[in-house]
């Protein structure tokens, strides 16, 4: 039998492409999604650049038919507009409310006998169907496990001697299954498990690599701890196009792009300039809505960077300020609104929060990447603000399990809080 998938306008939101995304099954949007969209596509962010899409998408459907008795999609599926309901609902579903009204739909077709799926991102919206005897879930086109999110690094027990002869000879050649471009391995000794070696799995060589030795100061900051090694070891090396660092607060994901960038830029001149952004939440809106120049507007997004830079020049003793090297043409912040459209060469990018980015968003992001231009994701996946995403749908944990496995790329998930005492007990306890 097959399903009727009814959508909610924050589907289409989120990917304009959904319609095509279920088969050979019926799409079914209720003339208030349209609605919606109508509404949303005034907008200058995300939202309305998806609603605009997907209204174009359905003016070119129109080619193969009427909307109202079905066309036939990509997928094999049909798309329907319907135009209402002739079934009553129940009578604590306030019909004044659009959400209801897509909800009511839903709840016609099934009491028509159909097989009835209600998608949405909105979880009220869910629970409410669920309330109603209607099956509703996710859009999970574009999820992923986050409970299994690629690490970047695994544990190979091996024996005392191949771990002497990494050190002796800077290489092992090794079998691990299941291995990727780029990631760590914590060599350990099977009778030893304090007799270790850290190592990076090389696709050119087949084999285990030691990290680089430039990674022990890095503009003042020493790393701490395992994770934030491997961190450096991959900021720091130019032939890893886009890095990805994926932890909690406190675990020194912002602080260590950023004084790898600093000593890239400043001291090696291996990049033009570092770039630093983060969204304006939600992303996408027009940062002209407070007082003040660009510069003053972008004060109080960026504080957090601010806060980092602050503390990595104390500790570095330069006598530049952070206006100095903004002026200097080292340094910019920009916020990601204006990132959509450029080519960005040369450059050491730094995008932090990329946790409130959907899927779509990053991918516009990284695409703005011009030749020579190392790109720099940073975020924590259980700490997002945007309403329709969650630690398993956004950018940040997309782009890690969808880039594994490529050559240019390289992620660690830093797990240790490294802030102070104090931050270490708010995290494990509150």
């Amino acid at each position: 039998m097959k399903k009727i998938f009814v959508l909610d306008t924050n589907v289409l939101l989120h990917n304009a492409d959904a319609l095509n995304v279920f088969a050979d099954n019926e799409v079914c949007l209720p003339i208030d999604v349209i609605e919606e969209l109508d509404i949303f596509k005034k907008d200058s962010d995300e939202k309305g650049r998806n609603a605009r899409s997907a209204i174009r998408m359905l003016d070119e459907l129109r080619a193969r038919g009427r909307l109202g008795e079905g066309v036939p999609l990509e997928g094999g599926g049909v798309l329907r507009i319907i135009m209402h309901t002739d079934v009553k609902g129940p009578l604590y579903l306030s019909p004044e409310k659009r959400d209801n009204k897509i909800l009511m739909v839903a709840y016609s077709l099934q009491q028509k006998g159909n097989h009835v799926v209600f998608v949405s991102k909105d979880i009220n919206a869910r629970v409410k169907a669920d309330a109603l005897g209607i099956k509703a879930v996710d859009f999970e086109k574009q999820k992923v496990d986050i409970g299994r999110l690629y690490a970047g690094w695994k544990e190979q027990l091996v024996k005392k001697e191949e771990i002497d002869g990494f050190y002796k000879k800077r290489f092992l050649e090794i079998d691990v299954k299941d291995i990727f471009p780029n990631q760590y391995i914590l060599l350990k000794d099977t009778m030893d498990e304090k007799h270790t070696a850290l190592a990076r799995y090389s696709l050119k060589k087949k084999g285990a690599v030691p990290l680089r030795t430039d990674i022990n100061d890095v503009w003042g900051i020493r790393p701490r701890n395992m994770e934030q090694v491997i961190a450096f070891d991959l900021l720091m090396d130019d032939n890893v196009k886009l890095v990805t660092l994926v932890g909690k607060a406190g675990t020194g994901k912002t602080l260590l792009a950023l004084a790898a960038g600093l000593k890239k830029t400043i001291d090696d001149h291996a990049y033009k300039r570092m770039l630093v952004s983060r969204p304006v939440i939600p992303m996408g809106r027009d940062i002209g809505y407070l007082p003040g120049t660009k510069e003053e507007k972008l004060v109080h997004w960026m504080q957090p960077i601010y806060d980092n830079l602050e503390y990595i020049l104390t500790i570095r003793k330069r006598k530049e300020d952070i206006g100095a090297l903004i002026n200097s043409d080292l340094l910019q912040l920009e916020a990601l609104t204006y990132m959509r459209g450029r080519s960005i060469p040369n450059q050491f990018i730094v995008v932090d929060e990329a946790q409130n980015l959907t899927p779509h968003e990053i991918k516009t992001i990284v695409s703005r990447a011009g030749n020579h231009t190392k790109m720099i994701l940073t975020g924590d996946p259980y700490q997002i603000d945007s309403p329709y995403l969650d630690s398993s749908s956004n950018g940040l944990s997309y782009v890690v399990e969808k880039m594994k496995g490529q050559g240019m790329f390289g992620h660690i998930t830093l797990t240790k809080n490294e802030r102070s005492s104090l931050a270490s007990l708010a995290a494990e306890l509150l």
